[in-house]
């Protein structure tokens, strides 16, 4: 599949009349790119307008051991052959979730290290609730608020996380999903003009401008949400700009979704976020139970939950924690984005079964104005 995916995208290429030039590349001068390519040789690029897309990579933080452990990272863990004896998973977020629940699923012991106090911490309380509930279920071991001050031994034989409260926690692998850093040193960026912020990510305005004129940065490397929909949009951006458009990211409505099962997709605000805006509003919550075609899939497990304006219908915003949760969310991020009030999705006639039927019931419970 994924040699199929790099065919199509090849061609599209050729199709497109572009040259697509593999290697290692550096800036020399102000758009100007040496590039070192794989036989051997080097090829000098020098264009007047230049997109950054160098993307990021897995995070190793400085923990005595950690690196020399040689811990997986989301590629050696998708490339790997076998099922880990015990995997200890350093980071509960999206791809440490993901990757957890799959590898418990093909049957290896798993164990969950989050440093935060509150798993999935970012997630409003019944979000996070529920995802707890469903790792435990699942015989997932969840650790939170624990610190880890030193590795010992090498992934995929044995090792050994020391924490900071005198605790040892034994494993035969060790995944770090603890956050991304952007691919941005060592590319010559200061010899073209391109500043970083302190984070090392590209500074870039609205439009994804850089600080150099003609370069512009896009996905990951510019501090985006680190998602690949997002990274498209973004071309989108640099690329009306470029056609004479003025286009920016301001204001941009940003969807996900956590590929566990069920699915946790969020659009829009959550609680929380409400909360700490003060933004008075409205919650409609919905269990995914009372969904028909969750019964006849026996997958029942979660819910449904929109946040309306206390003083209009607008919709703020909305989470699934449910099956075809990423697909649920697109429906809702439409209405979002046209301006529609919530009465448009509790009065649509929506198919019969689906998942996103239960829209229209869980948009019937939204209270009244006060």
């Amino acid at each position: 599949m994924v040699d199929g995916e790099i065919a199509f995208h090849r061609n599209k290429y050729r199709e497109a009349g572009v040259d697509l030039v593999l290697g290692q590349g550096r800036f020399r001068a102000p758009r100007t790119i040496e590039v070192a390519i794989a036989d051997g040789g080097t090829r000098t690029l020098v264009g007047d307008i230049v997109v950054l897309s160098t993307g990021s990579r897995a995070r190793i933080d400085p923990i005595p051991g950690l690196a020399e452990s040689r811990p997986m990272t989301h590629i050696e863990a998708l490339d790997l052959d076998r099922v880990p004896q015990k995997l200890l998973v350093l980071g509960g977020g999206y791809v440490g979730l993901e990757l957890a629940q799959a590898q418990r699923r093909f049957g290896a012991r798993v164990t969950v290290i989050e440093r935060n106090e509150v798993f999935a911490h970012r997630e409003d309380g019944d979000v996070s609730q529920v995802l707890h509930e469903l790792f435990h279920d699942e015989g997932i071991e969840i650790r939170t608020g624990v610190r880890v001050e030193r590795v010992e031994g090498r992934s995929g034989d044995s090792v050994r996380l020391r924490t900071t409260g005198g605790e040892v926690i034994e494993g035969s692998d060790i995944l770090v999903a603890a956050g991304r850093v952007p691919n941005t040193d060592g590319i010559g960026l200061e010899t073209a003009g391109i500043e970083r912020d302190r984070h090392g990510f590209v500074k870039v305005d609205e439009r994804l401008r850089t600080t150099a004129p003609g370069v512009w940065a896009v996905g990951d490397c510019a501090g985006s949400p680190h998602f690949t929909h997002i990274a498209f949009d973004d071309f989108r951006v640099v690329r009306d700009n470029l056609a004479g458009l003025d286009r920016t990211t301001t204001g941009r409505l940003v969807p996900y979704c956590i590929f566990t099962d069920p699915e946790l997709a969020r659009v829009g605000l959550s609680e929380s976020e409400a909360k700490s805006r003060k933004i008075a509003y409205r919650v409609a919550k919905l269990p995914v139970s009372n969904i028909l075609r969750a019964e006849t899939l026996s997958e029942s497990r979660g819910f449904l939950k929109a946040l309306v304006a206390a003083d209009s219908d607008r919709i703020l915003g909305f989470t699934a924690f449910s099956p075809s949760g990423g697909e649920i969310i697109a429906v809702v991020q439409i209405a979002i984005t046209a301006g529609l009030s919530y009465t448009a999705l509790r009065d649509a006639v929506l198919t019969h079964p689906t998942m996103a039927e239960g829209l229209g019931t869980l948009f019937t419970t939204v209270p009244a104005r006060s």
